[in-house]
């Protein structure tokens, strides 16, 4: 794999590892944007807008799309539609995005309870887990029935086997449980593994489809289903305060990468995080996940690492961290996961003389070590390497 190459002005994200979001637009999707068309999306009528929703629907097998703001609008909204009449409940991983990550959206607007479930092997739900956590609708006045399944592919960058997912919908259509898919990173998963979104989406009843994370758009996410479920779903989309109007600016950005050739940028970034999770575990660096795609986890707890040294070992060398995720995407530069390296070492060595204390929560999306600086709206940092 080789580096993209890109002009420097539109490079600020070459030494940012926080998040896979942190990408910036290229100069061909600015270009794109100014060509968009302008029509009015709340009412259906912009054309790039529709252009980009069939297309990820057609990429996807499903009848329709969906263009939202953010995956979080597009998650909530989907499980919003699939329930109906409470009570009801979800079950879904313990670190599923749609319920640590989403400001307690499934409680607030969907009023489900949430059954979050450690997996059985460390790293992915199987149907033996949801089915020993499965609430069945059995005419316990006492329960909340499971009324849907939310699985995340990828989840802590962890491919989920293709096998298992074929499993979990057969049973799910055994039981009449809806399978959603949040899909905030299904592109890396269908890079890596070679199975193509058309097979993922005959498996999930819908699928949020990022297109920022990793993808390289500035915004958005594209939620797919049936006809039926969509036209609802654009309901509680008004709802929520997600109806934009000119989004064929956006939308035109996101065909951009979605058009070319997205995995061949994917599996650069990679064999990044691959690169580094074989010189973590030479160095014995523990990690809490495989790193199958984009994202390396260093176990910070039983490292003894303190995510804020960490963080500052990184400034150190003009590198961007924020706790133990390290994630990569296509303008990070192998000079920038050479740097990394060198941050996460010293830590490690400074771990082992100073083991921090990590019995409190660990700090993965923020840090104490940056913060804004209104003043030129930039990000100032504080570059105090006492450590």
């Amino acid at each position: 794999m080789t580096e993209f190459e890109l002009p420097p002005k539109y490079i600020t994200a070459a030494n940012d590892l926080r998040s896979d979001t942190f990408t910036t637009p290229t100069p061909e999707m600015m270009q794109a944007a100014l060509e968009a068309s302008i029509g009015d999306a709340v009412y259906g009528e912009d054309v790039d807008t529709v252009r980009l929703e069939q297309t990820v629907a057609r990429m996807a097998a499903k009848e329709a799309g969906l263009f939202c703001v953010s995956g979080t609008l597009s998650n909530q909204i989907a499980i919003r539609t699939h329930l109906t009449q409470p009570p009801y409940s979800i079950l879904c991983d313990y670190r599923a995005h749609v319920y640590t990550h989403e400001a307690a959206g499934l409680a607030i607007l969907s009023q489900a309870m949430v059954v979050p479930v450690i997996p059985s092997n460390g790293d992915y739900l199987t149907l033996e887990d949801i089915k020993s956590h499965y609430v069945p609708d059995d005419g316990d006045i006492h329960g909340a029935p499971t009324r849907l399944i939310s699985l995340e592919n990828t989840l802590h960058g962890i491919v989920y086997p293709l096998e298992e997912l074929v499993r979990i919908k057969a049973w799910c259509m055994e039981n009449g449980l809806k399978l959603h898919c949040d899909g905030a990173r299904i592109w890396n998963a269908a890079a890596q593994s070679g199975v193509p979104l058309k097979q993922y989406g005959e498996i999930f009843d819908s699928i949020s489809i990022c297109l920022s994370k990793s993808m390289g758009a500035p915004i958005g996410s594209v939620l797919v289903g049936n006809l039926k479920f969509i036209k609802k779903a654009t309901h509680f989309r008004k709802q929520q305060g997600g109806g934009i109007r000119q989004s064929g600016m956006m939308a035109r950005m996101a065909l951009v990468n979605i058009n070319n050739d997205w995995k061949s940028q994917l599996l650069y970034s990679h064999s990044l995080a691959h690169e580094l999770a074989e010189f973590c575990e030479t160095k014995g660096i523990p990690l809490e996940s495989p790193a199958d795609t984009n994202f390396v986890f260093i176990n910070l707890k039983a490292a003894r690492m303190d995510p804020d040294v960490l963080v500052k070992k990184g400034l150190k060398y003009n590198v961007k961290l924020m706790g133990g995720r390290v994630s990569f995407h296509y303008q990070v530069t192998r000079d920038t996961l050479e740097k990394v390296k060198l941050a996460i070492s010293e830590a490690f060595d400074y771990a082992k003389e100073h083991p921090f204390d990590c019995n409190g929560p660990t700090q993965i999306y923020r840090s104490e070590s940056t913060e804004v600086d209104v003043d030129g709206n930039a990000i100032r940092e504080i570059k105090t390497y006492k450590y």
